[in-house]
């Protein structure tokens, strides 16, 4: 490998690793969401150019940001209507403390929780909180994003700037947020740790169907809040909902890298200090008072983890629980997955027809796990040539090259 491959190697892989927090470090100093991404993004320009040359740094994260802020200033500089930035600028660099470059921590002891709370102000519609926070700091891209709010890409795009200008003429600051203020906080910081999750556990574009550098991260996150928050009960239910989904990643895909459904997978194989951990977080998240969803949801997954096989899984108690939470949260893909659950209780006979209800109202327009649910329930019921119908559905909807492969081998082995 030569010289200018490594260090190409090498950038890849601390912008992949840390850009969430090479971002929130530069956003806390600068105090401008796009400033941020400009220097950030000049900066691993610099390093490609450079460290072919000198050499990959032993601090990679510390260097870049550095080099971003150097780039910030001097952006600054041109600008004369910013001069007191740069006077601040120059006060925050020139002070005791860490050296030069080093990647702070704020009095959380991390500056990207930090700053998630500040993507995830009141003064913005929790959408566009989840929104700006998924791209900025989650590190999924625009069209990412946009699947997981199912809109089209140009209508997230749209929503993405739309909140940063309002952050930049709101004045919102970059700060932590008072004690007192956390936890009207705290939907926005959740949702974005859950649908960076989600996306880590199943992207929904790409070659491969897991993403441990967001899974990762989004549980290294919600231990770090949980340690903040422990008497937030839905912050307890989060971490166990994590944990126990997560423990199922080493048998989710095959050894080509294609889903392995649920009923299928090797649970001797599942992780059981994970499962440990989660099942006594989620009894912690049912105590006392009203159940959140997300406390509802891990109690769902603790009743997965507990059962030996799909078919001593405890289905009448999974249907009642998704009654839980569809009342929590009315949503259609909650439905969907409470139909499916009704045909593990009874048979697909009789999930089939809420899957087609939801269907026929158009809410989940485009969602491809409605058309594959429904092809699975008619697969199981002997309907081949309506499955086969519902498999190409789903194909086209999909954007995941290991989901789009499970669909084809599921089409190939009806027709054979």
């Amino acid at each position: 490998m030569t010289a200018a491959e490594e260090a190409s190697v090498a950038v890849e892989a601390v912008f992949r690793e840390d850009r969430g927090r090479l971002l929130a470090v530069l956003a806390a100093r600068l105090g401008d969401l796009d400033l941020a991404e400009e220097v950030a993004s000049e900066a691993v320009e610099v390093a490609l150019r450079r460290w072919p040359v000198d050499g990959v740094p032993t601090q990679p994260l510390a260097w870049l940001v550095t080099t971003a802020r150097r780039r910030a200033v001097d952006r600054i500089r041109r600008d004369h209507r910013h001069a007191e930035r740069v006077a601040e600028l120059r006060l925050e660099t020139g002070r005791a403390g860490p050296p030069a470059g080093a990647v702070p921590g704020g009095p959380f002891g991390d500056e990207q929780l930090q700053l998630f709370f500040t993507c995830c102000h009141p003064a913005l519609p929790l959408e566009a909180q989840t929104a700006l926070t998924l791209r900025f700091l989650g590190g999924l891209t625009t069209a990412e994003v946009a699947d997981a709010f199912l809109v089209p890409t140009t209508t997230m795009q749209q929503r993405i700037v739309r909140a940063k200008r309002k952050v930049r003429d709101a004045r919102i600051p970059f700060r932590v947020p008072d004690v007192d203020e956390l936890p009207d906080r705290l939907p926005g910081v959740l949702a974005v740790l859950y649908l960076v999750f989600t996306e880590g556990y199943g992207a929904s574009r790409g070659p491969a169907l897991l993403r441990p550098d967001l899974t990762g991260e989004a549980l290294r996150l919600a231990r770090l809040l949980h340690r903040l928050l422990p008497q937030e009960r839905e912050v307890t239910g989060l971490l166990a909902l994590l944990l126990l989904v997560d423990s199922r990643r080493a048998t989710r895909t095959d050894a080509a890298g294609v889903p392995v459904p649920l009923e299928e997978q090797d649970r001797s194989r599942w992780d059981a200090g994970e499962v440990e951990e989660g099942r006594g977080l989620v009894v912690a998240a049912l105590t006392g008072g009203a159940r959140g969803p997300y406390a509802v949801q891990a109690a769902i997954a603790a009743l997965h983890a507990e059962a030996p096989s799909v078919e001593s899984t405890d289905w009448p108690q999974v249907v009642a629980l998704y009654d839980v939470l569809l009342a929590l949260d009315p949503s259609p893909v909650v439905a969907l997955n409470r139909a499916v659950a009704v045909a593990f209780r009874d048979g697909p006979g009789a999930g089939l027809p809420l899957v087609e209800a939801l269907a026929e109202g158009g809410a989940l327009s485009g969602y491809p796990p409605l058309p594959a649910a429904r092809a699975d329930l008619l697969r199981r019921l002997g309907r081949t040539a309506e499955a086969s119908v519902a498999y190409g559905e789903a194909l086209e909807l999909t954007t995941s090259g290991p989901e789009r492969a499970y669909l084809g081998r599921r089409l190939a082995e009806l027709s054979g």
